[in-house]
């Protein structure tokens, strides 16, 4: 399936109308439901296939924040054998304790994986949490981006970023 098929499948399998509030708390008469493309086996692979030809050279670690980018981040870890960590949102006072889950070594160079990007504050978040625990960000890919400043800001936190899919691209 090329680029653009992918980009209708997805836009059928997550575009939703109706009422919504964004994680950005903003409200929208759009929402794009991206567990119903990273549930999907077909899609998710696809999907994960697509950003997977994206992974910049140097790249020895993929991060997917919790909860949505996971699967994405598992699925992209699997067609490229990539290992991946979970950045988690909050620290927990159990367990580890750790903020990233998985194997992150000082120096790793990370590719970002984001589900949706709206104004990116969860994504910015996420790369400067693995920043802090020594990790290189070499790029942020959002699966789609809504063109609501989120690569603006992105670009201003100084962090390289892609989308897979703009708003734009998939004709919402």
């Amino acid at each position: 399936m090329d680029k653009s098929q992918l980009a209708a499948k997805v836009k059928e399998a997550c575009y939703l109308t109706g009422n919504f509030i964004l994680s950005s708390g903003k409200r929208s008469n759009y929402y794009l439901d991206k567990y119903r493309f990273s549930t999907h086996p077909e899609l998710l692979g696809a999907v994960a296939e697509e950003i997977a030809k994206r992974v910049p050279p140097g790249v020895n670690r993929l991060a997917g924040p919790e909860l949505g980018a996971v699967p994405i981040a598992a699925a992209v870890s699997l067609k490229t054998g990539i290992p991946y960590v979970i950045v988690k949102k909050d620290q927990k006072d159990y367990g580890t304790k750790r903020p990233i889950e998985g194997i992150l070594e000082q120096g790793d160079h990370i590719f970002l994986i984001e589900d949706i990007i709206t104004t990116a504050t969860q994504c910015i978040r996420a790369a400067k949490r693995l920043v802090s625990e020594g990790a290189v960000v070499t790029k942020i890919i959002g699966v789609i981006d809504r063109q609501e400043g989120g690569a603006e800001n992105i670009a201003a936190a100084g962090f390289d970023y892609e989308p897979l899919f703009t708003k734009e691209e998939l004709g919402v």
